[in-house]
């Protein structure tokens, strides 16, 4: 009996593992996922679309957000400011401001620069060892003279005697000159020469166009000696000069003498021995 007893449980046993083994074998998987590698949560809040930047770095509107935290402010970044007149600059036009109302007495620099619309002088910088080219050619127009052409030259040799620390090479070819000599019957308007000047931006003159007429507005012929006097009037202005109120000065607008007074000459000098450039 007890033999017997054994022997059920023995078979008992065996179909348990038995059964175990296949289950084992044949059953469905149910093993784990491995755990990931950890992501690098850093990242960059850019605001612009197109604006591209490195990891770490923050663009657009300059916030960060590292390690899944809120946004943090970064610092601003430093402004690299205007590009305005340095201090040293300042205080060199101050001082060119000064040295203009202390000269009232015996120029008229001051006039110049209130006539000026962007507050500046303006004149030929270092032309001394390389003149400023000039083309004076003849001219077609009714009674012009070629006495007319000597007449300039004269003019231009007064202004250099006077001391004026630029000097004009008046052989220069229509091609390479930086201020040409034209000349026309008559002006429309109350004159008889017309200078046009361009400059760059620091008040340096580069380039002129001087019109001289014929006639006189009241349609008189002019002769040599008047047209030497118109000259005078225009190459004041084409050294950088402009109008003086004064009727005794050769720049004064209608003008009345024939000749460079002190006032034309102490202007023309001090205003080569100021820096060109704006004066705010």
């Amino acid at each position: 009996m007890i033999e017997r007893r054994l022997a059920i449980i023995i078979a008992g046993l065996t179909v348990f593992f038995t059964s175990a083994v296949l289950w084992n074998v044949f059953a469905p998987s149910t093993r784990r996922p491995s755990r990931a590698a950890p992501v690098d949560s850093t990242s960059v809040v850019v605001a612009r679309a197109d604006t591209v930047a490195a990891p770490g770095r923050g663009t657009g509107d300059g916030t960060v957000s590292q390690g899944g935290q809120s946004p943090a402010p970064l610092a601003p970044p430093v402004s690299a400011g205007t590009s305005g007149p340095s201090y040293m600059e300042l205080l060199a036009r101050s001082e060119t401001r000064r040295r203009i109302r202390a000269s009232a007495g015996y120029t008229y620099l001051n006039e110049v620069v209130a006539q000026s619309e962007d507050s500046m002088l303006h004149r030929w910088d270092n032309r001394i060892f390389s003149p400023v080219k000039v083309y004076l050619g003849p001219g077609t127009a009714a009674n012009f003279q070629t006495g007319f052409l000597d007449a300039v030259r004269s003019a231009f040799q007064r202004w250099q005697e006077v001391g004026v620390p630029v000097r004009f090479n008046l052989d220069a070819d229509s091609t390479s000159a930086e201020v040409r000599f034209r000349w026309r019957l008559q002006f429309e308007i109350q004159r008889t020469g017309q200078t046009d000047l361009s400059w760059d931006q620091d008040g340096h003159l580069v380039s002129g166009v001087v019109t001289l007429a014929t006639f006189d507005p009241a349609g008189r012929p002019l002769a040599g000696d008047d047209v030497r006097v118109v000259a005078l009037h225009e190459i004041g202005h084409l050294i950088g000069l402009d109008h003086s109120s004064d009727s005794t000065d050769i720049m004064f607008a209608m003008t009345k003498v024939r000749d460079l007074s002190p006032r034309d000459i102490a202007s023309a000098l001090l205003l080569y021995q100021l820096p060109p450039g704006s004066l705010r």
